[in-house]
């Protein structure tokens, strides 16, 4: 079981076999020395797909030394680019794909191509999993980037995507708390009308491998304390390993108030494709974008 986001490090060190990383539109300063310091801890083997000369370019201005073992695919159009990048994966050439200088919704419409994709699972969706200083192991979030508002049928597929994940490293049945603002069922809340059916559907075998409790409001899924006070028993109440949200604005709040002020550490990724998509911000720390790239090529190990 996976105890913390360091330790992907050390899984990635003793691996068999490096993991192929393609990064799509590969001339970005972010994502290529993201890309260039996981190459020198030798942890994966890139594949770098964009116009060549404005790769090579950047990487002389920024002192990259790639070796001759890392592939540059040229590609001057962006739809070249990301059909170059997505079939690589999509053919079996390669294990994950990284966002380079390119826009979400371009790539994604060629992860989401029915003929060279790589869609899997019913909807694609992010995960978020942190190292939190005031909690007492990892926490993962979802969905932060994907979904904007998701209804039900949707929040039930993000849960499997989520729960297959964090069956991987190692916890064979999460406890999910369902958030929303308070912990009682309220008509005028559909939130909380989600998360109760959510939870029924648990307890009746409709959404396996997982324990589910919620509504629950943040306090109550984290703290013990708190539950207790409100009189919340279970086994998820102050002890849930995955959080699950009601829309991507309250996540994507929690998600940068875990970082800016929790100081958390946080790997990311997309899920219910054919493999790990790492996408995150230029506003994301180095620290971040290393993690993510890590935990998706730990992923594949796993």
């Amino acid at each position: 079981m996976l105890k913390s986001i360091s330790e992907l490090t050390e899984i990635l060190n003793n691996q068999t076999t490096k993991r192929r990383l393609v990064l799509c539109a590969a001339a970005d300063d972010h994502a290529l020395e993201a890309v260039y310091r996981s190459y020198k801890e030798d942890i994966i083997e890139p594949v770098l797909v964009g116009n060549k000369h404005d790769i090579k370019n950047m990487c002389d201005e920024l002192g990259y030394a790639f070796g001759d073992d890392v592939e540059i695919i040229h590609e001057i159009e962006y739809k070249d680019m990301v059909k170059t990048a997505v079939s690589l994966i999509h053919n079996g050439k390669a294990d994950f794909l990284m966002k380079g200088h390119i826009s979400t919704a371009e790539l994604m419409r060629g992860v989401l191509n029915k003929d060279w994709g790589l869609k899997k699972s019913r909807c694609i969706s992010h995960i978020a999993l942190f190292d939190l200083p005031a909690y007492h192991k990892p926490l993962a979030l979802t969905d932060v980037a994907m979904n904007i508002a998701p209804d039900l049928d949707t929040k039930i597929a993000i849960l499997n995507n989520a729960i297959d994940f964090m069956r991987k490293l190692g916890i064979e049945k999460p406890k999910v708390a369902a958030l929303a603002a308070v912990e009682m069922v309220n008509e005028k809340m559909p939130a909380t009308l989600d998360a109760a059916l959510l939870t029924i559907m648990a307890n009746r075998g409709q959404i396996r491998n997982c324990e589910i409790d919620g509504p629950l409001a943040f306090d109550n899924a984290i703290s013990q304390e708190s539950s207790s006070h409100k009189g919340i028993k279970g086994s998820v109440a102050g002890n849930a390993d995955l959080l699950l949200v009601p829309d991507i604005e309250a996540g994507n709040v929690l998600y940068k108030a875990f970082v800016f002020f929790a100081s958390a550490k946080v790997a990311s990724i997309i899920l219910g494709a054919k493999a790990p998509i790492v996408l995150t911000s230029r506003a994301d720390s180095m620290e971040t974008k290393l993690n993510s790239i890590r935990l998706a090529a730990a992923s594949i190990e796993f």
